[in-house]
């Protein structure tokens, strides 16, 4: 438990020392979306790279891959049938809010928290290489195909994720790992260094976005499905998660403790990304990103807390 507090204490004050930064307005006006893409296209994409050489890929193709992908698309059932017959959005937000769901933040936060609450970023790793390899294009085809885009544009779409550099840096890391091959030390130590970088700078760049945020406006907000997107997110996604691993996979102690803590993790800002893509339901994935996020915090303590 002690390491628990420990890990959340740094990742809080890294986090505040963010915010700070984005109040004094020390990084400029542009700090965070820089910071930020430093972090996505170099940083994470070397730090997953590094640990998946050097892990054992009974981690990566283990339960948590099973669990993750069961546990997503029942929660996006969940919230497609529940607005579909109460809410009756068009299919394009349906889409966003599916997404803001059950679409966890494994990188910004992730990794961060896997590294310092579950001591290994290898629990993550199944997690991510599902949304971004399976998850996301299938998201990506239904909203194409409902905003009815060109041909051309679809095409671009639903291959983008291929071309996303954490998705590269995974299958090389994971072609590697298969091969058996065990690189040099010389080779490998840039993408330790580089790799160092991804977890206080996506830390760093979460307080930076924190500050003059302004969510649940009265009259901006799809309030019901923010509410519905976010509890589904942060109770009912961990809630099947647990249920799946304790009684289909048997697991328990530490392996346990690690698939909740993954389900429990916020919505990720990929969601945003895709809804600014489309112009579709942009303010209902920024505000269940920041809702689930603030509330993902207690809700993962209270996790540590009834399982370790």
């Amino acid at each position: 438990m002690s390491g628990v507090v420990a890990g959340f204490t740094v990742i809080f004050v890294v986090i505040a020392v963010g915010f700070f930064l984005g109040r004094s307005g020390t990084l400029g006006d542009h700090g965070q979306f820089v910071l930020s893409r430093l972090v996505f296209f170099v940083a994470t994409p070397a730090l997953l790279f590094d640990t998946l050489v050097n892990s054992d890929l009974s981690v990566v193709f283990s339960p948590i891959l099973a669990v993750a992908a069961a546990t997503a698309f029942a929660v996006a059932g969940i919230y497609l049938l529940i607005v579909r017959l109460w809410l009756r959005r068009p299919l394009p937000e349906l889409t966003i809010g599916a997404l803001a769901s059950s679409y966890v933040n494994s990188a910004n936060l992730g990794i961060p928290i896997a590294v310092f609450v579950l001591g290994n970023a290898s629990f993550v790793a199944p997690l991510l290489l599902f949304q971004i390899m399976i998850f996301s294009p299938i998201a990506l085809t239904v909203l194409d195909i409902s905003t009815m885009q060109q041909t051309s544009s679809r095409i671009e779409t639903i291959t983008a994720p291929l071309k996303n550099p954490i998705v590269l840096a995974g299958a090389a890391g994971l072609a590697v790992a298969v091969s058996g091959w065990t690189p040099p030390q010389a080779l490998m130590q840039p993408f330790s260094l580089i790799g160092g970088a991804s977890v206080p700078g996506a830390l760093l760049a979460f307080g930076l976005s924190l500050y003059g945020v302004r969510v649940l406006e009265k009259g901006s907000s799809p309030r019901r499905d923010v509410a519905l997107a976010s509890v589904l997110k942060i109770c009912v996604q961990p809630v099947l998660g647990y249920l799946m691993a304790r009684y289909l996979f048997g697991l328990d102690g530490h392996e346990l403790f690690a698939i909740v803590v993954v389900s429990t993790l916020p919505t990720a800002q990929n969601v945003f990304v895709f809804a600014s893509r489309y112009q579709r339901g942009t303010v209902l994935a920024r505000d269940a990103a920041f809702v689930t996020t603030l509330a993902s915090i207690p809700a993962i303590a209270l996790v540590a807390v009834l399982l370790t």
